[in-house]
């Protein structure tokens, strides 16, 4: 049985370990808001791009453009975007065990062959695919201290350059996508070729009460439609990588805030176990030394 100066050092170091937690919370809490800041702020420009692209793809024979020709599939370059550090729970955990799985289900043959590149995206993500020995075509690490635009341009450049000169004949995107606080949303998509299904997604806009289609509205495109879209949509791609950067910065610092509570609660939990535990200790050893005190007594007075 665990003596009574030992219970106390287990209570005193999980009364340590308990504001650790809680001021972690705190930090998580204060980055997530400017991450879901940011995140909203970004979503209007994104909303507006997305529009701007249906309208000018509405009608229009895009075929002849490279990011959106698919293509015998002979290499792969997938973009697992992870954290930078842990106590987060299974975030980062989820991301890597499905970034794994989706390899190994979809290009073990290519895998096999050395033709699936990574780009890993967050400290934890590159640590554990180079220790495994992946081929890591870039290493993002460190970005989600001081998340910035060209980070995302910097990447979407990269991987457009692999695909356009055919390095990749198919790029995907591995993240985790923010909803609540303590939800994320595992994401496994395509990010080249684009969808052209995606591009011509109709939104109806509402306007006096009555829907106006986007391909009713006829604008004057300056010099013209094809130059648009062709500058359009390597901005287009860039922005949907910084969204999703956005995203699992959101996800992240969400999931690590709910890990610390979880973390707090169940060091509060503790703590009063073993506060329960050491007073029935101390009780008990209070008991013996008044039985021995008694006995001595009684001794004594037989004695006499």
């Amino acid at each position: 049985m665990a003596t009574l100066r030992e219970i106390r050092g287990r209570i005193g170091g999980v009364k340590s370990t308990e504001k650790i937690t809680k001021a972690m919370k705190m930090v998580a809490a204060a980055k997530l808001r400017r991450a879901q800041g940011a995140l909203l702020s970004a979503r209007p420009y994104s909303r507006k791009l997305d529009d701007l692209m249906n309208h000018l793809v509405g009608g229009m024979d895009i075929d002849g453009n490279p990011l959106l020709v698919e293509r015998p599939v002979k290499a792969v370059a997938i973009i697992v975007v992870s954290a930078d550090r842990g106590f987060c729970g299974a975030f980062n955990s989820n991301i890597i065990k499905a970034a794994v799985q989706h390899i190994r289900k979809n290009y073990s043959d290519l895998d096999a062959l050395g033709q699936v590149s990574l780009f890993t995206v967050g400290k934890k993500s590159n640590d554990y695919f180079a220790k495994r020995n992946y081929n890591i075509a870039a290493n993002y690490s460190g970005v989600f201290h001081d998340l910035q635009f060209s980070t995302a341009r910097t990447l979407a450049a990269e991987v457009v350059n692999g695909y356009l000169i055919g390095k990749f004949d198919r790029v995907d995107v591995i993240y985790n996508e923010f909803k609540t606080v303590i939800q994320q949303r595992l994401v496994v998509d395509r990010f080249l070729p684009i969808r052209k299904d995606s591009l011509r997604t109709e939104k109806p806009e509402q306007k006096k009460g009555k829907y106006i289609r986007h391909d009713e509205i006829q604008y004057i495109y300056e010099p013209d439609k094809t130059s648009i879209i062709e500058a359009l949509i390597p901005k287009h791609l860039e922005f949907h990588l910084w969204r999703i950067l956005l995203e699992s910065n959101a996800a992240g610092e969400g999931a690590r805030m709910a890990a610390m509570d979880n973390a707090s609660e169940n060091a509060s939990e503790l703590i009063s176990a073993l506060s329960l535990q050491y007073n029935k200790a101390r009780q008990a050893a209070i008991t013996k030394e008044l039985l021995e005190v008694v006995s001595g007594a009684e001794a004594l007075n037989s004695i006499s």
